[in-house]
């Protein structure tokens, strides 16, 4: 089915008639005030522009949800998205240690796509700019399948970042930050209605600078990104939004693929590789991005059942990536001699990616009988084009204990990017979910249709999917809410099946859930406990089926439990997180990387009266247990296991505000200590954060 441009206009006129609006109808007979104080100050409130397109509270949801605020974030002392996850039970925020190219978070052991605004952001790899957390309101994950609402994705979930939006609260904020590693950054965020508060349009202006070196010799971490918005709202009933997005980021790699040797295993000489080690080289590696983002956000409501809404982005990204590393030789066998010297890989990339998405929904609010319904609608289309051309040498010899940075050879200057063509693909969904609840009792059921058509310049291929999702919760009138919940996702695979001939079928991923959810009455506390069990099919053949039927026998299997508490005691607020997997691929090992139990407490102090009442501290602990990494030696066949040492680390934050001056420190990984998150059977090793102390000044008039 060929998504053509009568659909994009299709979708275009509806979004204009739809204008534009964030929130629900304020006339919702179920809303509990009490409860909905509590999810603001708690846990965060989901938005229909949220995770979960709607502002149906986490209480009523039979889903695991889990959302953490700016304010929150920031108070942890989080500087990427990445550290904006540690605090989440069943997410691995850091899952190959400091990072500059992306966030690679994790959920329930799987990688996950991002979204903004409930549209995905990022497509592929290195062709982009990565979030940066001063633009974003809150983060959110929803945990475990979400192709009824998304499409094409994860069995583990997605991660949806919340724009920060004009809108008619006033808000002027200058922030200037210093802290290791000579960071400098400023930002401001200037926000209000224009042209007086009776004429329906606000605007907002978010800025960002930053200098900044990093805990990796020669790698720096510089960036400007310019967010203006501009909101409309010329009835209570009707918004419309337009946010823009300018972002440029000179940087490196973090990642430096240090060998097992020297890190993880001991040396011939007992040498060991510093983990801020650069095997790159100063006058070839480089990790520049730049991105341009037009967003559209609104809705309308048409009459007391009926409202649309919708967002549309144009985004188009490119990044200029080369970098230099030990050559990788196969899972267990060494990268380099006894003296440390290895082979150099040298690497040139020029990738890029533009996107044109569009997601309109009919909402119905409306009772029949003793049933309530809350009834969504919606169209959903997508068409992204990526580039990526590479080119690579082979040659010359570092020595990863002494590395020596001497004038690049002529190989390596006329190293250029083989030009390939393009991958294009188009989605387009359509599906309908009702929210429905009989008293007490709040059932959801969905269905999603999708058609995706690939085209990676050599072949192309369609495929069709259906995806369905049901729960249900009962919330007790002591507070209590257990649930149980099914949900399925695809994702498209390109290629043939050499065995059968056939098209590759898309991975299938299901998962069943069962939870409580608990908010003892009159209390600001939140406690969450959820069971699942995900499986994902159509995965590539173990090494156990030589002579299978097909190319995709694999299944992978996960299990695990997570808890999350967060309460406010007095003029204390604390947070607990843990969680447990038992994962195994198709060959029967543990997934790579993957922790087997997680755990993150935080607690923060902050009085509102007395002689302290201006004056806050926190401090926090994150635990990872060991995680493994598997894979067959080429030459001899042998498996090779890796099993990476758990870890503990703090964070700590002091903070005092004062006359609209809010002056705090932050540290995280406060003991420095030296870790490793993952070390990968291939052959290569990637060091944890260190520690970062932080000092931000911010003015608020």
């Amino acid at each position: 089915m060929k998504i053509s441009s009568v659909s994009w206009g299709a979708l275009a006129l509806a979004l204009a008639a739809g204008n534009a609006a964030f929130a629900q109808s304020e006339n919702n007979e179920n809303d509990d005030s009490a409860t909905a104080v509590d999810e603001v100050v708690v846990t965060g409130m989901l938005s229909q522009f949220g995770v979960t397109k709607s502002n149906t509270p986490i209480l009523e949801t039979a889903r695991s949800v889990s959302v953490e605020t700016e304010e929150m974030f920031r108070a942890k002392g989080a500087l990427t998205l990445d550290d904006a996850l540690t605090y989440t039970a069943g997410v691995s925020g850091d899952t190959y240690g400091f990072a500059t190219r992306g966030d690679f978070a994790t959920v329930r052991g799987l990688d996950v796509p991002e979204y903004r605004d409930n549209i995905q952001v990022l497509f592929g790899f290195y062709n982009n700019t990565r979030s940066d957390i001063y633009m974003l309101e809150q983060v959110e994950v929803l945990k475990g399948p979400a192709s009824v609402l998304y499409g094409r994705g994860s069995p583990g979930g997605i991660v949806n970042v919340v724009s920060k939006i004009a809108n008619p609260e006033p808000r002027r904020e200058l922030v200037v930050e210093y802290g290791s590693y000579d960071r400098f950054q400023v930002g401001a965020d200037i926000n209000g209605p224009l042209f007086g508060d009776n004429s329906g349009l606000s605007g907002r202006v978010v800025a960002l600078y930053r200098d900044s070196d990093t805990q990796i010799d020669y790698v720096n971490d510089d960036s400007m990104v310019i967010s203006p918005s501009l909101t409309w709202q010329p009835a209570p009933s009707t918004r419309f939004t337009v946010l823009a997005e300018f972002q440029e980021s000179e940087s490196d790699t973090a990642g430096q693929f240090l060998p097992l040797t020297g890190t993880y295993l001991e040396s011939a000489s007992g040498e060991e590789i510093e983990p801020s080690t650069y095997l790159g080289h100063p006058d070839f590696n480089k990790y520049d991005t730049d991105s341009v983002s037009l967003t559209l956000m609104g809705s309308h409501e048409l009459n007391e059942i009926f409202s649309v809404e919708g967002t549309a982005r144009y985004k188009n990204g490119m990044a200029d990536y080369s970098q230099r590393w030990v050559s990788f030789a196969g899972a267990g066998v060494p990268r380099i001699d006894a003296a440390g010297n290895g082979l150099s890989t040298w690497y040139a990339g020029d990738a890029s990616s533009q996107q044109l998405s569009a997601d309109v929904r009919l909402r119905a609010q409306f009772q029949t009988g003793m049933i309530r319904h809350e009834l969504l609608a919606g169209v959903n289309a997508q068409d992204v084009q990526t580039d990526s051309d590479v080119g690579y040498y082979f040659g010359e010899v570092i020595n990863v204990f002494n590395p020596v940075y001497g004038p690049l050879s002529e190989a390596v200057k006329n190293l250029k990017p083989v030009d390939t063509p393009p991958s294009t693909t188009e989605d387009l969904g359509v599906y309908i979910n009702d929210q429905v609840s009989i008293g007490n009792l709040f059932l959801n059921g969905g269905v999603r249709f999708d058609t995706v058509e690939s085209d990676n310049g050599s072949a192309t291929q369609e495929d069709d999917a259906t995806s369905f999702s049901v729960g249900a919760i009962y919330k007790f009138d002591m507070g209590l809410s257990p649930y149980v919940s099914y949900a399925e996702s695809f994702e498209p695979v390109l290629g043939v099946d050499t065995v059968t001939g056939d098209n590759l079928k898309p991975q299938e991923g299901r998962q069943y859930e069962a939870g409580l959810k608990y908010q003892p009455l009159g209390t600001r506390t939140y406690i969450t406990a959820a069971y699942f069990d995900i499986e994902q099919s159509n995965l590539s053949n173990p090494v156990a089926l030589p002579t299978a039927p097909s190319q995709q026998e694999g299944v992978a299997k996960i299990t695990g439990f997570e808890l999350e508490a967060l309460t406010t005691l007095g003029d204390w607020y604390l947070e607990g997180n843990f969680s447990a997997l038992d994962t195994e691929d198709p060959n029967g090992v543990p997934l790579s990387s993957i922790p087997e139990t997680q755990a993150s407490a935080w607690a923060m102090y902050q009085p509102e009266a007395g002689p302290l009442a201006n004056f806050r501290a926190g401090f926090g602990l994150r635990y990872a247990g060991e995680n493994e990494s598997n894979g067959i030696n080429p030459f001899t066949g042998e498996r090779v296991q890796i099993v990476n040492d758990s870890y503990t680390v703090a964070d700590a934050m002091i903070g005092y505000r004062a006359e609209g001056w809010d002056f705090t420190v932050n540290a995280r990984n406060l003991a420095d200590k030296e870790y490793f998150a993952t070390c990968l059977a291939r052959g290569d090793c990637f060091p944890g954060e260190g520690r970062t102390v932080v000092a931000r000044l911010a003015k608020r008039f």
